[in-house]
């Protein structure tokens, strides 16, 4: 099994004609995705790679005849609210949001209806999420040869708050022979639709899922979030995590500006080593380097 995709997921790409989501689109298709529909308004009646096109979301859903379970929003940021919005209240529960640079506000409003409405969001600024074997919705893994090498099903998930590190951390396990049960790259935004803490309980109900695998940086409270809920759902689901940007922390670093803006450190209680603490206080095993992370998840599962 896996969590949140099947064999029968369905899905639609939001602002399909743009040139990643081609790119997107064919990636997907080939790994074995059902891709049921794209939408970008004043392009109904246009294909791609097979796919056909709708004004709306309404008409994609119309088309198809039944629910679509989930949604790949890739469109300009000015405009992603409406996107998302626009898939929720069509009865899409699964939303994942590549886009980066929305404006925090627009993406608390997407989480807010998200959570009112029954429905999840991933990302934004992410890759997506892929079951090996299953699906991938996403950018996640790239083509499709190049992900079915990195994602071999097993029995480890993992979660990301950079895109690139999940395939990395997946190929790492893959090659360990431990392989990956569900990879999610949750995005690297300072808000974001679903959390460490928010997945977690998915993995636990997931009989596929023996371990888990995080990969995380300075800054935000998503893993205080994490130890929280392991605490209080009396969590004993083995957790290894790899904590970069371990550097920052260093007096010579104060007042840089680092890639993703869950990075930004708001007090010695956002820093690595604080996190890395707190992480190991909770019983979650930390690495310094991502080669260890086979090894570590090995001797918790006791394989």
């Amino acid at each position: 099994m896996s969590i949140l995709l099947n064999e029968d997921f369905t899905f639609i790409v939001q602002g399909i004609t743009g040139r990643e989501a081609v790119n997107l689109t064919r990636e997907c298709l080939d790994f074995g995705s059902s891709i049921v529909g794209g939408v970008t308004p004043g392009r109904k009646g246009r294909e791609v790679h097979g796919v056909p096109v709708f004004d709306t979301v309404e008409q994609a859903v119309e088309h198809h005849g039944k629910p679509i379970d989930g949604a790949v929003a890739t469109v300009p940021p000015a405009f992603t609210k409406d996107a998302v919005f626009e898939a929720i209240e069509n009865g899409i529960k699964l939303i994942v949001v590549v886009t980066e640079r929305i404006p925090r506000r627009d993406v608390a409003e997407m989480v807010e209806l998200a959570d009112e409405r029954g429905a999840r969001i991933i990302g934004p600024n992410c890759l997506g999420l892929i079951a090996p074997g299953v699906a991938k919705m996403g950018g996640i893994g790239g083509p499709a040869k190049d992900a079915a090498k990195a994602y071999v099903a097993g029995s480890v998930g993992v979660m990301s708050r950079s895109g690139g590190m999940t395939t990395e951390i997946s190929s790492t396990l893959t090659a360990a022979g431990l392989g990956v049960s569900t990879a999610v790259s949750i995005g690297g935004d300072a808000i974001i639709g679903s959390t460490y803490a928010d997945l977690m309980p998915l993995f636990e109900e997931d009989p596929q899922t023996e371990a888990i695998v995080i990969y995380t940086e300075p800054g935000g409270r998503m893993e205080a979030e994490l130890v929280e809920w392991r605490e209080e759902a009396g969590s004993t689901m083995p957790i290894v995590a790899f904590m970069a940007g371990r550097f920052m922390d260093d007096e010579s670093m104060k007042g840089m500006t680092f890639g993703h803006a869950g990075t930004i450190v708001e007090g010695k209680e956002d820093s690595a080593t604080e996190k890395i603490k707190r992480l190991e206080s909770a019983g979650i095993t930390v690495v310094e380097r991502i080669d260890e992370i086979p090894d570590a998840v090995k001797e918790r599962i006791g394989a």
